[in-house]
């Protein structure tokens, strides 16, 4: 079973604490772009939803061949 994450402990995960605090996990659940588990009155995200989150939204470098330059 997946840990369950607080909105600070998921926002200190994400890095986004120092900046916004709680600001952007709760944006991601009012929009609900993540999945996240009501306890009571109370909020948890789990863990593995977030490790999804970051996977899904991770962007890949553009690979090109490398071309030789020729001296003019």
């Amino acid at each position: 079973m997946d840990r369950l994450l607080t909105v600070q402990e998921a926002a200190k995960l994400l890095g986004t604490w120092e900046t916004s605090k709680e600001r952007f996990p709760r944006r991601l659940i009012e929009e609900r772009r993540i999945a996240f588990v009501k306890v009571g009155r109370h909020v948890r995200i789990k863990e593995s939803v977030l490790a999804a989150f970051v996977e899904s939204n991770t962007v890949q470098p553009i690979t090109r061949p490398r071309r030789l330059r020729t001296a003019a």
